[in-house]
């Protein structure tokens, strides 16, 4: 069997719905094909589920708390994981319910689900079917990277996709990774109730923010308990009647660590592997992420690709950002370009830190003469009154142009005061503008002014 349409879109995560319905609306007779859950990483196994439970750990942990407002729980706070597991696959299921009726309710537009591979560079095969299009875009996202670490075959081990699955509390749960994903579990376990180790193969935390970031994160994630082991560059594993025994071999401690769970954070990697690129000749690069130009075009007409896959950002919006490139250039006769966006992301710890544009190291490796604004959260009111006064804000000005190079928000509402600084990167004016700015009181944003007229040469 063979059909035919003017687009077929190959994954349906965060670019893929957007990019199919627009097209679809555009007039042009649409296909998109998904073989596992439409809304990928983000509302499956990402963003949504994950932020959900930090959610229910942050309300355990306030909990714990109270008696430091002045409140008394007579009762201990327990965690029913099974409930938490519950109310974020409820919250999951409804937003990727809400996208099948999104693309299901567009006309000229056809959701396929079965998994796609190449036979031309015209033709996918999906099942017995045979689909050609003369535009196809490649939204089939990633998943996570399992190292072969020794004794990795012998173990039962997590991922960020599998760990949502537990419905009990893990006694001891070891994560293997000190970047973003392995912290966000390692504080949300924590506060549900685990004990928690980070094994980390760096000698610090997150190593692409600046040290005075990572020191601040590992001093808030000490604090609550979690232990580190940093400088692991010997990491083994091996069945233990307690679990699993991993093995450290670092400069100080104890050489192994016996978790009763253990979850691999390492980073990710491709769905490319196993869509026949080659038939298609389609270009990846060493790691299998689909090579692609500014307008996120491949080397072959008529084939792009978007979000995760393409290795031109490891998020949600900025994959949402590919959409909105690909959309515009076809549909609207734009000129937009990957490089016309700045980096911005957060890490969903609590506090959470938000991070807009270069960091201080990034800024110094360019050759620049900067300025540095930085203040301690035990100086901003909103957060000393929420009694949440951990961590620290910094910004970033280029001397010369006078223009903000980037941000770092660590603190309580630290992710969406931050864009007041990236709206200006992006605004592309003096940071005076910002700094001359009158801000609501009491708010973390407030001090963002406060730290540009407090500027030294960095």
């Amino acid at each position: 069997m063979t059909a035919s349409y003017d687009a077929i879109v190959v994954g349906a995560g965060q670019a893929g719905p957007s990019l199919a319905v627009r097209l679809a609306q555009a007039g042009m007779k649409t296909a998109i094909v998904e073989r596992k859950l439409v809304g990928g990483t983000c509302v499956n196994t990402g963003c949504t589920p994950t932020k959900t439970m930090v959610a229910s750990a942050y309300v355990a942990h306030m909990a714990r708390r109270a008696a430091d407002y002045g409140v008394k729980i007579a009762a201990q706070v327990d965690v029913d994981m099974a409930a938490v597991k519950t109310r974020a696959d409820g919250v999951a299921a409804r937003s990727r319910g809400n996208l099948e009726d999104w693309l299901g309710g567009t006309d000229n537009c056809t959701l396929i689900r079965g998994h796609a591979r190449f036979a031309s560079p015209a033709e996918l095969v999906v099942g017995d079917t045979r689909l050609t299009a003369p535009r196809i875009f490649l939204n089939v996202g990633g998943r996570a990277f399992i190292p072969d670490y020794p004794g990795i075959d012998r173990i039962d081990y997590l991922t960020n996709s599998s760990i949502l699955r537990l419905d009990t509390v893990p006694r001891h749960l070891v994560v293997v990774g000190g970047g973003y994903v392995g912290l966000e579990f390692a504080q949300m376990f924590r506060r549900f109730g685990s004990e928690v180790t980070i094994v980390e193969r760096g000698d610090r935390l997150i190593k692409r923010e600046d040290e005075d970031i990572s020191s601040a994160i590992r001093e808030i994630l000490e604090t609550e308990g979690i232990r580190l082991r940093l400088g692991a560059d010997c990491i083994a594993f091996a069945p233990h009647e307690e679990g699993v025994a991993v093995k450290v071999d670092c400069r100080e401690g104890s050489p192994e660590v016996i978790g009763s769970h253990v979850l691999l954070a390492i980073g990710r990697r491709p769905n490319t592997d196993d869509l026949e690129l080659d038939k298609a000749g389609v270009a990846t690069d060493k790691h299998g992420y689909v090579e692609t130009n500014e307008e996120l075009r491949t080397n072959v007409p008529g084939i792009w690709a978007l979000g995760d896959c393409n290795g031109r950002g490891a998020f949600t919006h900025t994959s949402y950002n590919d959409y909105e490139i690909v959309a515009e250039n076809l549909l609207d006769g734009a000129a937009r370009k990957v490089s016309d966006r700045h980096p911005a992301y957060a890490l969903y710890i609590d506090p959470p830190l938000g991070r807009a544009g270069m960091t201080e190291a990034e800024a110094r490796e360019t050759g620049r003469e900067i300025l540095v604004g930085m203040r301690p959260m035990t100086r901003v009111s909103r957060a000393v009154e929420k009694g949440e006064a951990q961590g620290l804000m910094k910004v970033v000005v280029d001397t010369a142009s006078e223009r903000l190079l980037g941000a770092a928000i660590l603190g309580v509402g630290g992710d969406e005061a931050v864009h007041s600084v990236l709206d200006m990167i992006y605004a592309d004016v003096p940071f005076k503008a910002l700094k001359h700015a009158v801000h609501i009181h009491p708010t973390v944003a407030e001090l963002i002014p406060t730290l540009l007229g407090e500027l030294k040469p960095g």
